[in-house]
């Protein structure tokens, strides 16, 4: 048999280590492509190229990097394409090379995969805390930051609300900090404190370090961020009020996510809700056709039941969520807030009471604002309902909680009630806090609830209101998008200037034709410019 080096033995075996470099230049190749289509939001390219990778690393006996491109891929599979089975069988590949690798690296991510594969929760806690002591023997940050992110994600999912959040806001230090390099980690980690923080309801943390983690995003290009990551971040801009934004993340997140998968159900869920609250009633229950059973869409359907005062069923659906099983405080809170609702519409006072009694304590049991303004609401009800208490006084217990909480949307609705509580004793006061309310309603989009605001107006004799003023029914982005547009930008360059993908840019075009009635961006660039004559005209 003959060779391109010739049959001397030492030729050969030049040419197998020059075969084996060729082999470590291409993975890291690999890697690095894997690594910009990533940020660029192309995980088909991304996951390819890492599973290219992996072979050329595994070809070259480079044990770590081929551990590293695997569990890479693992990731890929199940937290962007709900793979889960492809997941474990990458995750297992990964384990399974750095067993052989038997080194403290090595070692740490080993006991990583185990606390997150556990299910006891002290043995899960032990795990975690010894890979992050691992990771700092053998300075692995990007080890450390998962493990530490990780684990806050679970002592947050299990109660310990405050200890978990301190884990994260640990975990998003490293990264703010440039500590991290592997980008599923820097995306990992976001997602799991932006879950955290819906979850809780925890606006303030989540705003403050998602601005603080922009400049690293723009500094990786990371313009984009798994289906699911975005749900959870367009349900905590839904909390703050921030309902346009919401939407365009919704969007991206349901272009991103393939059918059938619970992540795009979620998203549904949650584009559900926020119709809900616009008062779009038939679109939320289109949306929520099929997904009666997940765990998402329990509140936007009891909140349809309620709208259509159907009591009865939002008090059926409620009793069998909270008789499941026990569930954390925060999980349980909203179900008790909607629980008063649907029992007083049903006419059901002393179990209306009962739920509210048990928010009340929830609320003596945290920190949470969030969870105080619930238990403050659902006393003002039933002080509202029996005549007993002071209604005035709860309200604004609520006003100022929600405040805290930075929930604009529910601010703006407690001040409504209040006003309607205060309208025959103190009208000037009321007719301010109407006004108030009115104004942030109008700026979020809440069409139904401004009305109810600007018909308590007109009864109380103030000013007319005429609803919203924006210019036409395009979402703050879309604007932003238009403009752009009519500066002859493309996709992409649009993308680029609001941190979007073009993708996504792609849909904000189609959808303000199709708004504007309009067949091409040369008519919308003359919309804008016409606009922009008459307002100088005046």
């Amino acid at each position: 048999m003959t060779s391109e080096v010739g049959d001397d033995p030492g030729a050969i075996g030049i040419g197998l280590r020059e075969a084996a470099g060729v082999s470590v230049v291409e993975g890291k190749l690999l890697e690095q492509k894997g690594r910009t289509a990533h940020a660029a939001g192309d995980y088909e390219t991304a996951v390819s190229a890492y599973e290219r990778a992996f072979a050329a690393y595994r070809r070259e006996a480079d044990i770590g990097s081929a551990a590293r491109a695997a569990r890479t891929v693992g990731w890929f599979r199940g937290w962007v394409f709900g793979d889960w089975a492809v997941h474990r069988g990458w995750v297992a590949r990964a384990r399974g090379l750095l067993e052989q690798a038997n080194d403290d690296r090595g070692r740490g991510w080993v006991v990583l995969d185990d606390a997150l594969n556990g299910s006891d929760i002290d043995v899960q806690e032990m795990q975690y805390l010894e890979a992050i002591k691992l990771a700092r023997l053998i300075g692995d940050w990007d080890l450390e930051c998962d493990a530490t992110a990780s684990l806050g994600m679970m002592l947050v999912f299990s109660g310990r609300v405050d200890e978990g959040m301190a884990r994260l806001d640990e975990a998003l230090t490293a990264i703010c900090g440039g500590d991290v390099a592997e980008l599923p980690v820097v995306e990992g980690c976001l997602c799991g404190l932006v879950t955290a923080c819906e979850l809780t309801h925890d606006v303030s943390r989540a705003d403050e370090w998602l601005r603080a983690a922009l400049g690293v995003m723009r500094q990786r290009n990371l313009v984009a961020v798994a289906g699911h990551c975005r749900a959870h971040y367009a349900g905590i801009l839904v909390a703050a009020g921030k309902w346009a934004d919401a939407e365009d993340e919704l969007t991206a997140a349901l272009d991103m996510l393939p059918d059938g998968l619970s992540a795009r159900a979620g998203a549904l869920c949650r584009l559900a809700d926020l119709r809900l609250r616009q008062g779009r009633f038939e679109e939320a229950e289109q949306l929520l056709v099929g997904l009666e059973h997940h765990p998402d869409a329990v509140v936007p359907l009891v909140g349809l039941h309620l709208a259509k005062s159907e009591g009865v069923l939002a008090v059926e659906m409620l009793d069998r969520v909270l008789a499941s099983g026990p569930q954390e405080d925060h999980v349980t809170a909203p179900f008790l807030a909607l629980s008063v609702d649907a029992h007083l519409a049903s006419g059901h006072l002393g179990r209306a009471r009962e739920s509210s009694e048990r928010l009340t304590t929830l609320a003596h049991q945290q920190s949470s604002h969030y969870v105080t303004a619930l238990a403050a609401v659902a006393e003002a009800r039933i002080c509202a309902e029996t005549n007993v208490g002071d209604t005035r006084a709860c309200w604004h217990q609520a006003m100022t909680m929600f405040a805290l909480a930075k929930m604009p949307a529910e601010l703006a609705s407690a001040r409504l009630e209040l006003a309607r509580v205060i309208a025959a004793d103190r009208p000037s006061a009321s007719i301010a806090e109407a006004e108030a309310a009115y104004r942030t309603f109008d700026e979020i989009g809440a069409r139904r609830s401004a009305d109810e605001a600007a018909a308590l107006l007109r009864f109380l004799g103030a000013p007319s209101k005429t609803g919203p003023k924006r210019r036409s029914e395009l979402t703050r982005r879309e604007e932003e998008v238009l403009d752009l547009l009519a500066r002859g930008l493309t996709n992409p360059d649009i993308g680029e200037r609001l941190f979007i993908s073009a993708k996504t840019a792609e849909h904000h075009v189609g959808r303000i034709l199709a708004k504007l009635g309009m067949r091409s961006r040369v008519e919308a660039a003359a919309h804008v410019a016409r606009g922009t004559r008459e307002r100088g005209a005046r």
